[in-house]
């Protein structure tokens, strides 16, 4: 299943309807032979599952590439393709059972079963999103409302919008440790320890401005797990934290690009590869 460019765009490219429609081939693809393996799922085969998944989630939420696999799928609404594999065997366990006893299943029984797997699903779901190790700032607000969040409609997220709710962008703290390409997680703006994406959402002075309108629209308690539920009441709710995503980050990423120009950041700028190194580096030249 490799990632068409065009598909793998995060600002513009493919709409969230399309790049749902293309994780679901590529899950069926996944999943296609699922009564035969599905109880038989290695160590191995499960983390080679998860991780062409994450790709696919990744893609479809237009994160980073450094995303990880719960929280990716926890925003993309893509249950474990382990889990999908087994609802999907039970089915025709259930079907093949009854064609071998000489009759014929009906469809309120194979909807009876389906539903059974689905809710047997969701519960394993949450409870392997408790135990992930990493993307627990999003998931720990996401799994509260996990079926809310799968039922959402025309609530598409955006580049800037999962950066705020993944930590992976403009961040001094995602910059620093994960990036490597500032020497400290210490905010630009108001020169606080730790320049996160939380602290960007609900601390930052300099965007007390745009937060103001924001606690307008989804009340003032702003801890993500409360932001998430705010967004799934109402559509204004929704549109007012993807706009507050898109100025501030907007902002913050002209910011970088100013500070990446500057000729005496040239030593942290060290690890930067590719096309953008080489751009840089004439620069300084």
């Amino acid at each position: 299943m490799r990632i068409n460019q065009r598909q793998s765009i995060n600002l513009g490219g493919p709409s969230a309807a399309c790049r749902q429609l293309y994780s679901g081939v590529c899950r069926s693809m996944a999943t296609y032979g699922a009564p035969v393996w599905a109880d038989r799922l290695t160590a191995k085969n499960k983390a080679a599952l998860r991780a062409a998944q994450r790709t696919i989630a990744v893609r479809v939420i237009r994160g980073y590439r450094t995303v990880s696999w719960a929280a990716a799928t926890a925003l993309a609404v893509d249950p474990p393709w382990e889990l999908v594999a087994e609802v999907l065997a039970e089915t025709y366990s259930y079907v093949s059972g009854r064609r071998a006893l000489g009759e014929n299943p009906t469809l309120d029984g194979i909807l009876r079963v389906r539903r059974i797997g689905q809710e047997a699903l969701m519960r394993r779901w949450g409870e392997d999103l408790v135990g992930q190790p990493y993307g627990t700032r999003v998931t720990a607000a996401i799994r509260p409302v996990l079926e809310r969040w799968m039922r959402r409609k025309r609530k598409p997220l955006t580049f800037r919008l999962t950066q705020v709710l993944t930590g992976h962008g403009c961040f001094g703290d995602y910059l620093c440790r994960k990036a490597q390409r500032e020497p400290t997680t210490e905010c630009h703006d108001c020169g606080a320890a730790v320049d996160s994406a939380q602290h960007t959402l609900e601390v930052c002075p300099r965007w007390a401005v745009l937060r103001q309108g924001l606690t307008s629209v989804v009340g003032g308690d702003l801890p993500l797990p409360s932001v998430i539920t705010a967004m799934l009441g109402d559509d204004e709710s929704w549109k007012a934290m993807v706009s507050f995503c898109e100025r501030v980050m907007s902002q913050k990423e002209a910011d970088e690009r100013m500070r990446e120009e500057a000729a005496d950041v040239a030593s942290i700028r060290g690890r930067r590869m590719g096309v953008r190194r080489r751009r840089y580096l004439m620069r300084l030249q």
